[in-house]
């Protein structure tokens, strides 16, 4: 599907809060609310749209430890199917990345400690295929901000 200027108004109202009205979505973009809902519902069925979500601090839900891990592979078979081994893991792993440069995958985790953390790494270590981590500790985060287009 190609994105008109509308289209991309809209995706970025959206991207900023997931929660606005179509009628404010409809006032800001010149058009009536069946229109724009028109507009939102062809960017689901086509894919754009898949998920609506809401941003959390969950430091204050006890989730202090935020990681990145980083996971050397020693056999590129093993790639494919890591996705849904590590769905058994641990739910802490938030994103997972297949990457270029030192590491194979990077994963973002948020867990509530150091233990639950060396947990997870542990358990990690014992998958197929993997043959190292190294795990980076966030002290703080200096930007977290959605995408706009």
């Amino acid at each position: 599907m190609a994105l008109d200027s509308i289209d991309v108004q809209i995706l970025n109202m959206l991207i900023e809060n997931g929660r606005i009205s179509y009628t404010d979505i409809a006032k800001e973009v010149g058009m009536k609310p069946p229109s724009v809902i028109d507009r939102i519902k062809k960017m689901e069925s086509d894919g754009i749209i898949y998920d609506y979500t809401a941003r959390v601090d969950y430091r204050k839900m006890g989730f202090d430890m935020v990681a990145f891990v980083g996971i050397v592979m020693d056999n590129p078979v093993y790639i494919d199917d890591f996705e849904n081994i590590f769905k058994n893991v641990d739910e802490d792993i938030v994103e997972c990345y297949h990457v270029t440069g030192d590491f194979t995958l990077l994963l973002k985790v948020i867990t509530k400690n150091t233990n639950t953390l060396a947990g997870i790494i542990r358990k990690l270590r014992e998958l197929p295929g993997v043959a190292s981590t190294n795990t980076i500790l966030v002290f703080s985060t200096m930007v977290n901000r959605v995408h706009k287009i």
